[in-house]
């Protein structure tokens, strides 16, 4: 195996597994809005992370990483989620 196909089956399973770690969350959503409220710091933090990485990867000279932002950005949205209805 080339080392450019390694890195793209790397990048590939990288990617699905940072967007199912952040689909993850939806069972701590379901938990606080059934009254069983979490933890809302490390959501929160994983929103801020998944946001400056979404950032990051927009703006990325000479072109966007669009890996990056696509296997981050569910992480902004589940993890403000998470936090929310966790504070609420």
């Amino acid at each position: 195996m080339t080392r450019s196909r390694f890195l793209t089956i790397l990048g590939t399973v990288a990617s699905i597994t940072a967007i199912l770690m952040y689909v993850s969350y939806i069972s701590t959503i379901r938990g606080n809005l059934a009254g069983h409220k979490g933890d809302w710091i490390q959501p929160l933090v994983a929103a801020i992370n998944c946001t400056l990485w979404v950032i990051y990867g927009i703006f990325k000279q000479p072109k966007a990483d669009w890996p990056i932002v696509i296997a981050n950005a569910p992480g902004i949205f589940f993890g403000l989620a998470a936090a929310l209805t966790a504070l609420l």
